[in-house]
């Protein structure tokens, strides 16, 4: 929403971006209003990877929002250019997850992320913009006892940018490639909406090209709402927790979807570490063995007597080393602990 012209602060002598909404919706009270709000939530994040507000200016009828300028090319510019690497790919999906996790944290919702609303500075530091389309996560404007809507309810409805959906306003909002299902029914957006996005944008950078695309609005909606993405698109080198990752994202049902953009972070972390978040794996070993990891079972080797399960975890006193729990599955129905020194130990474990 609004035209973003480049300029420079005389005060401070810096240069700023600033973003004017055009002439022929200047007038218009409720996308003032909504122009507004944009200022008003973007104040309200701090964060790295958000681009700043510096202010909100009023001159000769036109309202304009003054934001920090962000050189480099957006991402949608440096998919055009082919399939981003892996390795470059993940730390970029990395820092849009950061951005959104500070937004939600304060209740925020993006509601239009898209590669063309993220830029990435020469450096490689990654700026989310324009959350003209975010909105607290509040609740809606009531409607009076006649059932007629509250004045200015329409004002809390984001603006759409697609032009072909502007004959719908406050029906179907966002950019219709990156909409959830949700989002394009026309039903109540919260922060899943964002994951879904999120997942939409690193498909598109892993494959490079659009989870859901078609030849108009209509059918990209069509096959946001029916189809499933195409997760054999993905490149082979693409490590199998995102691919997880991807298909949690790109859940139809948001109950199923990823609750959080945090793990999704978390995950990416991991994928960039090269330690995968593995379900925990209990290795059988004999009794003794030294390699076996604390805190697990071990079992005895196949004998006649009782089979029995004894654990070692760390003891708080000084002259005890570990606290042995000893457990027979023929008679003990509940664990015993045991003190032991070391040296005590080892008769109890043949």
């Amino acid at each position: 929403m609004g035209q973003v012209y480049r300029a420079t602060d005389s005060n401070l002598a810096r240069t700023v971006a600033i973003k004017v909404l055009p002439d022929a919706v200047a007038q218009d009270a409720d996308r003032i209003a909504r122009f507004e709000r944009e200022a008003r939530t973007l104040a309200a994040l701090n964060h790295p990877n958000i681009a700043h507000v510096y202010g909100l200016e009023r001159a000769q009828n036109q309202v304009a929002l003054v934001m920090e300028l962000v050189e480099g090319p957006t991402l949608d510019e440096r998919i055009t250019h082919g399939v981003i690497p892996l390795r470059e790919a993940l730390p970029i999906a990395r820092q849009i997850a950061e951005a959104l996790e500070s937004a939600h944290e304060l209740g925020i919702v993006h509601r239009d992320l898209k590669p063309a609303n993220i830029k990435i500075r020469p450096d490689g530091t990654v700026k989310v913009l324009d959350f003209g389309l975010a909105k607290a996560m509040e609740s809606a404007p009531s409607a009076a006892p006649s059932g007629t809507p509250v004045p200015g309810a329409l004002s809390m409805s984001p603006t759409i940018t697609t032009p072909a959906l502007l004959t719908g306003a406050g029906i179907i909002l966002g950019t219709a490639a990156y909409m959830s299902p949700e989002q394009a029914r026309g039903r109540p957006v919260v922060k899943r909406t964002d994951i879904w996005a999120f997942g939409c944008v690193l498909y598109e950078m892993l494959t490079g090209r659009r989870a859901f695309a078609g030849d108009d609005v209509t059918e990209v909606l069509a096959r946001v709402l029916e189809r499933e993405v195409d997760l054999a698109a993905i490149p082979a080198s693409v490590p199998p927790a995102i691919r997880r990752l991807l298909r949690r994202c790109l859940a139809k049902d948001r109950r199923q979807r990823l609750s959080d953009i945090g793990i999704a972070r978390l995950e990416i972390d991991d994928a960039l570490s090269g330690a995968p978040r593995a379900r925990p794996q209990h290795r059988q070993a004999r009794a003794g063995d030294s390699n076996a990891p604390r805190g697990r079972p071990l079992s005895s080797q196949r004998s006649s007597r009782p089979a029995r399960c004894i654990t070692a975890v760390p003891c708080p006193w000084r002259h005890l080393r570990f606290v042995l729990r000893y457990r027979s599955r023929r008679c003990a129905p509940r664990p015993t602990s045991l003190c032991l020194r070391t040296d005590d130990a080892w008769p109890l474990l043949r």
